[in-house]
């Protein structure tokens, strides 16, 4: 019975962490200067309806919290805590790389993480890569920086 007390405990301590990363994130959100003329919605809006959703889910979470999963330990740790970190080394890499080059990180990363052979892993970095750039590029139309490696 203890433990089914402690797994709520958890449970609720990470979603008042979620509701405060919610409210973070609509705040910075909502603060975004834009000019008006560009877009009726503009970039607020999609930073701020994932702050509401988040904001949501987290209540329900800290209501109705659920089973709560073991800390991972050992190589399954060390894969939870290798995503973020890589996502980090790549937003760091982000100037120097610009996009292509980032992306490119991330994605091979990411995909090593998961398991995959590094023959797929550079495949799939290329092609994530290609794809993205496409889609922003080309398709949104968004300046893409090339990175000062690259120039």
């Amino acid at each position: 019975m203890s433990h089914m007390v402690e797994n709520r405990r958890v449970g609720r301590a990470a979603a008042l962490v979620l509701l405060a990363v919610a409210i973070a994130y609509g705040i910075g959100g909502a603060t975004i200067e834009y000019a008006f003329s560009s877009d009726p919605l503009g970039p607020r809006a999609f930073p701020v309806m994932l702050a509401v959703v988040l904001g949501g889910l987290s209540l329900l979470y800290l209501v109705w919290p659920g089973r709560v999963e073991a800390i991972p330990t050992g190589r399954a740790l060390l894969r939870v805590l290798a995503i973020p970190a890589i996502l980090v080394v790549s937003i760091a890499l982000f100037e120097p790389l610009g996009f292509a080059g980032a992306t490119f990180l991330l994605t091979f990363g990411a995909a090593l993480v998961f398991g995959a052979p590094v023959k797929h892993a550079l495949i799939g970095a290329v092609l994530q890569t290609a794809l993205w750039w496409t889609v922003f590029a080309y398709l949104l139309q968004v300046y893409l920086p090339a990175g000062a490696l690259f120039g």
